[in-house]
């Protein structure tokens, strides 16, 4: 297992999938953010079955930096619930999870 981390969260729209992005990446809390666009989900949200088109992103990090990325997550997003899932990368191509730790570091 690595220190490196995904973290998937989803936006209602672009504008706000980009805003997101943009702050991880350029505060180093993320070395790379992916944005997938419309992504139908449904969902269960106070007893009713909705549907909506979202934007999932996905987060390129560190363990060190997850709590930041999750504050921040809740910050920025404009859901009242915000996905925010941290998952552990368990390897990778030695290069890559080299590039993440030299990208991510919020004290830069």
């Amino acid at each position: 297992m690595t220190d490196k981390r995904i973290v998937l969260t989803a936006a209602g729209s672009e504008q706000e999938a980009k805003k997101i992005a943009r702050h991880l990446v350029e505060n180093h809390l993320a070395a790379c953010v992916n944005i997938v666009p419309q992504v139908a989900s449904i969902y269960r949200w106070r007893g009713e079955v909705e549907e909506a088109q979202e934007w999932l992103l996905i987060i390129k990090t560190t363990a060190a930096e997850w709590e930041k990325v999750r504050r921040a997550i809740d910050e920025l997003h404009s859901y009242e619930l915000p996905e925010c899932i941290c998952l552990s990368i368990e390897d990778g191509s030695p290069g890559y999870l080299e590039w993440i730790a030299g990208s991510v570091d919020s004290e830069k």
